[in-house]
């Protein structure tokens, strides 16, 4: 699906505030995603594709994800493939079966481990499961934590509907500040046009709000999501303005992100955000286990 086939406010809003060249550079990043909306009272014309939070199906024999040293990971939302609208995105989803995001959210040490793109000791403190279809599952109990002062709860059950919208690359996406610029030249990554100023603006009231979505381009509280994946990949040592960061940023694409939401009782640090990346070519053969993780927030 191409972006024109797909009506969206930022196609309209890009066209209001540039001239037609700068304006169709900006349009063509767009990226189709899967928009995941939080209805915690489906009505009886809602498809429901998923849900955020309550416990995890999972196929016997499968242990509930544990993060050795520190505990069990806290379960985060599941999507069912089959229900989305894979057809219309650019990312090569399963065409069925369950996407199930865990995360060691720190309930059960106060916080005191966490997760880090650029520790590789703390990445198996997050997992993402793929459950092919037809495969058997049951509902899964919390797992027991043997200490009676720790309380370890699951989240609020919140389920998802599903809507196909376009996304934009972060306002300080190297690519948005080329389009952006006049003539696709960046001179100073620092300044901005009277129009982009205003068109950033306008952007940032636009996306505002609970964002909760399936492939697409992340909305990043602070770096573009795949640079910091990049800079962790290649080593602390490494500068960021290095050529081998945005070469390997290239080659990650967002698999999922998951928003602070109070309807689901989940809060990321303050009011932050999950994201899950991973490379196509991995997506393709389902080596979900390659999958890589980052939060951001305030």
């Amino acid at each position: 699906m191409t972006q024109s086939a797909i009506s969206s406010p930022l196609i309209d809003l890009a066209r209001k505030h540039f001239p037609a060249d700068i304006a169709e550079r900006w349009i063509a990043l767009l990226r189709p995603a899967a928009r995941l909306v939080a209805v915690p009272e489906p009505g009886p014309e809602d498809v429901v594709v998923g849900r955020l939070g309550g416990l995890p199906a999972l196929p016997e024999g499968m242990e509930w994800p544990v993060w050795e040293g520190h505990g069990p990971l806290s379960f985060i939302a599941s999507v069912d493939c089959g229900a989305l609208p894979a057809d219309a995105l650019d990312i090569p989803l399963p065409s069925d079966g369950t996407l199930a995001f865990f995360y060691f959210d720190g309930q059960i040490d106060d916080c005191e481990a966490f997760v880090h793109a650029e520790d590789p000791e703390t990445w198996a403190g997050t997992r993402v499961v793929h459950i092919p279809a037809g495969v058997a599952v049951t509902e899964r109990s919390l797992p027991v934590i043997d200490d009676e002062d720790v309380e370890f709860e699951a989240y609020t059950e919140v389920p998802l509907t599903v809507r196909v919208e376009l996304t934009a690359p972060d306002v300080w996406h190297p690519d948005t500040m080329v389009a952006l610029s006049p003539g696709g030249v960046v001179k100073d990554p620092h300044a901005r046009s009277k129009e982009a100023e205003a068109f950033l603006d306008a952007l940032y009231d636009l996306q505002n709000g609970t964002d909760h979505h399936i492939g697409g381009h992340a909305n990043p509280v602070q770096n573009p999501v795949e640079y910091e994946i990049a800079h962790s990949l290649l080593g602390q040592g490494t500068r960021w303005d290095d050529p081998r960061v945005t070469a390997e940023a290239k080659r990650w694409t967002l698999l999922a992100q998951i928003d602070t939401d109070g309807d689901a009782d989940m809060m990321w640090g303050d009011c932050g955000a999950l994201y899950w990346l991973i490379r196509p070519e991995d997506l393709a053969e389902r080596r979900f286990d390659r999958a890589m993780f980052t939060m951001q927030c305030c």
